[in-house]
């Protein structure tokens, strides 16, 4: 089997982790063709300011690059193009190819865990920007002071005011220069009040991006038209404030969709051409599910990267590329409103059924934490949930409400694994020592109380089969001081759970048991108790500890119950 797929794949270089477009076309990279999107942005001129926002590595950055070489006056760009679809459109071509001054500016890299340590980096960036440009200084038609501010930017040593003023500055002197306004191309402009929100200091940041945005897109006459991406559509009020002609386009509108993802046509087409057919399935199941507009797309980051791989080994099996290039501390964020209604939901969801909910797409970075509905919105607008198509809802869900599910394998897996990680990490903080007294007296009546308390906490992610459990009783004692051991070889099986208190000479056993009614949890803890008798699980501790306590457990859903030995 192996040697049949091997001689029938077809090697293609494939572009992870390169989102230059004129390398990728000088090089020969694989590259689906989304130039159509330069005639779309064009058929409405008069927008001034155009944001677009998608999930991570849904190809922003490619694309505005794309841009970016298409209308750089200082390119040519002719051959970067040839073949594509773009060149079919002669008039266009003609009009806007590298004739218009461009700056393509990515934010993506501003972070810090202070906000002196990111504001740096900003300086930082916009004085390499301003490098590439040096040769404006030779314009006698610029003023001499701007000459001045120009080279104080450049150097990394600007005030704060020349700072928040240094896109404008750029295109003034831009459009002196060239006697044209100036295209401007920002990516991932939310990622600065992200961090900032993050790690505390995002008023501080969102003074200094209100005046970058304001003095670029508010009534200049330097601009002609900007592109914007980011990953959320951040309220217009915050840091957008005055500016006009302004238009969004967010995973919930049709216009742009078909160009960041891939659509199910170029999907075949890569498999197509890769000779990698046969894992259409697992492509489909893993890494598509996206319904953004009326577009239905895959995530092409892990489209691509799983292609990379079977180019290596046609037998390779699909991995979550995704969770390792996002910042899945959103995911994170549940834990503090781990209430039942959130908790059901995470269920529901994890079961492969749908939730309904308001979404807000008009969010701000310091009240993304301040309700449920928020965080709703936030996995839904970064990708860790998508919206169901009405054609597949078991009914009318209520005007303005959204039905969203977990869109395919890959993101199930983020959310499971995530789920795993909440609970060991917050078990721990949760008081057990009810439980662990418990424990150690024998005491049954207490012990189902205490564990059924954090049974209700924490989130099914396997549908209540017995691996749950399992992780669940493990998660209680884990960090708290006692060394714990899971399906362990004694006397003639397999234990669940066998929890050492050495310090105390003393150990316990647990056997569980998922029972399928109430009606036979009872039953059940007795059938656990006489296997750990039948099969002697108990026999090998007693010569080293003093005190052995067996417990058998019966688990039906969120309850459970206790029995001793």
């Amino acid at each position: 089997m192996r040697g049949r797929y091997r001689i029938r794949i077809k090697k293609l270089n494939i572009p992870v982790g390169i989102s230059d477009f004129r390398e990728i076309r000088e090089n020969g990279y694989y590259y689906i063709d989304k130039t159509f999107l330069i005639y779309e942005l064009l058929k409405t001129p008069a927008t001034k300011v155009t944001l677009i926002t998608r999930p991570r590595r849904f190809g922003k950055t490619l694309g505005m690059s794309m841009l970016a070489d298409f209308f750089d006056i200082r390119k040519e760009s002719s051959s970067l193009f040839e073949g594509l679809d773009i060149s079919e459109k002669a008039s266009i071509c003609n009009e806007w190819m590298n004739q218009y001054p461009v700056i393509f500016l990515s934010l993506k890299d501003i972070d810090g865990l202070t906000f002196e340590d990111a504001y740096g980096q900003l300086v930082a960036q916009i004085a390499d920007l301003y490098k590439e440009y040096t040769y404006l200084l030779e314009c006698a038609e610029i003023d001499e002071d701007d000459k001045k501010i120009f080279l104080d930017l450049k150097a990394g040593k600007a005030d704060k005011v020349q700072i928040t003023r240094s896109l404008g500055t750029l295109m003034k002197m831009l459009q002196i220069y060239y006697h044209k306004p100036v295209i401007l191309l920002l990516d991932e402009y939310d990622v600065p009040v992200a961090k900032a929100s993050n790690h505390g200091y995002y008023n501080e940041m969102l003074d200094i991006m209100k005046g970058i945005m304001s003095t670029a897109l508010k009534d200049n006459q330097a601009l002609r038209f900007a592109v914007i991406t980011g990953c959320l559509k951040i309220a217009k009020e915050s840091i957008f404030t005055g500016t006009n002609n302004f238009v969004s386009d967010t995973i919930r509108d049709s216009r742009y969709n078909e160009y960041f993802g891939f659509t199910q046509t170029e999907v075949d087409k890569i498999l197509n051409d890769s000779g990698c057919i046969e894992h259409a399935e697992n492509v489909r199941e893993w890494y598509d599910g996206y319904h953004f507009g009326e577009v239905d797309v895959y995530c092409p980051w892990d489209v691509m990267n799983y292609l990379r791989d079977l180019q290596h080994d046609i037998m390779a099996k699909p991995e979550s590329y995704w969770k390792n290039t996002s910042d899945n501390a959103i995911i994170r964020s549940f834990i503090e409103y781990a209430g039942t209604n959130i908790t059901k939901k995470m269920e529901t969801l994890l079961a492969g059924n749908y939730i309904i909910q308001n979404i807000d797409e008009n969010l701000t970075y310091d009240y993304l934490h301040s309700s449920e509905e928020n965080l709703w919105s936030i996995l839904y607008l970064t990708g860790y949930l998508t919206r169901v198509r009405e054609s597949e809802l078991q009914a009318q869900i209520p005007e303005g409400t959204v039905a969203l599910q977990i869109p395919n394998a890959e993101i199930k897996e983020i959310f499971e694994t995530t789920v795993i990680k909440w609970f060991s990490d917050t078990a721990k903080n949760w008081n057990r020592n009810a439980l662990f007294q418990a424990v150690w007296n024998s005491d049954v009546e207490s012990l189902t109380v205490e564990m059924n308390i954090l049974l209700r906490k924490t989130i099914s992610y396997h549908d209540y089969k017995e691996d749950f459990y399992h992780a669940f009783l493990a998660g209680i004692f884990t960090g708290a001081g006692y060394a714990v051991e899971s399906n362990k070889e004694h006397g003639e099986g397999r234990s669940d759970i066998v929890v050492y208190d050495s310090v105390n000479g003393q150990v316990a056993v647990f056997e569980a048991k998922t029972s399928k009614t109430m009606d036979v949890m009872s039953r059940d803890c007795e059938d656990a108790i006489r296997q750990i008798d039948d099969r002697m699980y108990a026999k090998e501790y007693e010569d080293e500890y003093d005190h052995i306590l067996c417990y058998g457990i019966s688990f039906f859903k969120k309850r459970c119950l206790v029995k001793k030995k």
